[in-house]
């Protein structure tokens, strides 16, 4: 094997995005993780000039090109790149001049940012929620001791009276301290082991749009996008069908407060492979996306969407996102909120790979 050839071998195995452009920014190389990157094969995207791989803003091709005539290398960091499909991207990059006898080519290390951000963004929210478990377990247990009492002391109250007409006051005070401690258990969320068994991911979406188009009468289009080549996943499928529900229902009670002619709701699902989320990488996961083109979440609610008693409706209880979420935390997976004015998109992750406490 010749020098050249070791060279390349070495640049063809690396995970970092390599590109090599000449001294006019026409391309002449990239290795397999810079095809990933830009979705296009080294053989169509050889001879093009950079800027029909990627284009970030009107000032790279000059800081390209004096580094290319000059041969001063340089570094940005966290620059946000758009490939010609539309597809953004956030990635730092080092470019590194190299003498030839033609001149200075240019040799660009890429290394992608969006994943790594996000990685970061879900280990805050994996470590938010658990915090607030935390702290709503603590909250609850000190609400219902006092909630038992209260109602005890009404039961012995109501044998006492002496004035049946009085007993109406002690069921005033029995229901709603009923009422409180079952606002408690839901905040809670599920607290039984989930029940697992092999599903098709398909079939809980299935219920679940059977269940919406009912309650909708039929206002709302539901459009499946199925990748039919899903495996079965581990999980308890009525819980994953409460946790769909929750999420599908707020889509539905939104777009029928809107008056816009065409309300839609889109089921996607895909899987995933060698994702990590949060801290663990997995091999393989479910992704099942609900996207509504509603008037969309306003920012400052996305940070806090998945707490306790959070809400943007006045009639909403702001507990059935925070089961949700609490469901797919006890498959060991993750769900995500993207919006924007018409489009909300709700992503839940989950591995397709059992745990050890995922045995069946």
């Amino acid at each position: 094997m010749s020098k050249t050839d070791n060279h390349k071998l070495l640049l063809d195995n690396l995970s970092t995005a390599i590109i090599q452009v000449d001294h006019k920014l026409c391309l002449t190389y990239l290795n397999p993780a810079a095809e990933m990157l830009f979705a296009c094969g080294a053989s169509r995207a050889i001879g093009l000039p950079v800027d029909q791989l990627f284009f970030e803003n009107d000032s790279t091709p000059d800081a390209w090109k004096q580094a290319a005539d000059a041969g001063h290398p340089f570094t940005k960091r966290e620059s946000q790149i758009v490939l010609p499909n539309g597809t953004q991207n956030i990635v730092d990059y080092t470019v590194s001049p190299v003498l030839t006898p033609q001149g200075y080519c240019l040799v660009v290390e890429l290394q992608p940012r969006d994943r790594l951000l996000k990685i970061s963004k879900e280990e805050e929210l994996l470590a938010q929620q658990e915090t607030l478990r935390t702290l709503v377990r603590g909250m609850a247990h000190e609400i219902k001791n006092p909630l038992g009492g209260i109602r005890g002391a009404a039961q012995l109250l109501e044998r006492e009276l002496p004035n049946e007409g009085l007993k109406d006051y002690t069921e005033v005070i029995i229901s709603e301290a009923d009422r409180l401690r079952n606002l408690v258990d839901r905040m809670l969320g599920p607290r039984k082991v989930p029940n697992l068994s092999q599903l098709n991911i398909h079939k809980v979406l299935e219920h679940v749009c059977a269940l919406i188009a009912a309650e909708s009468d039929g206002s709302i289009q539901m459009v499946r996008d199925y990748d039919p080549s899903l495996p079965d996943l581990i999980g308890d499928q009525e819980q994953l069908i409460q946790a769909t529900l929750n999420i599908v229902r707020n889509a539905m009670q939104v777009l029928e407060e809107t008056d816009q002619p065409q309300k839609r709701i889109i089921f996607r699902t895909r899987a995933k492979r060698q994702f990590t989320l949060g801290a663990e990488r997995h091999r393989l996961l479910c992704q099942v996306e609900i996207i509504d083109n509603g008037p969309g979440i306003p920012p400052e609610l996305l940070e806090t969407l998945f707490y306790p008693l959070v809400t943007g409706r006045a009639e909403g209880t702001g507990l059935g996102l925070s089961i949700a979420q609490t469901i797919l935390h006890q498959h060991h997976g993750l769900i995500e909120c993207e919006s924007t004015p018409g489009e909300t998109l709700f992503r839940l992750l989950i591995p397709l790979e059992p745990k050890n406490d995922q045995t069946l």
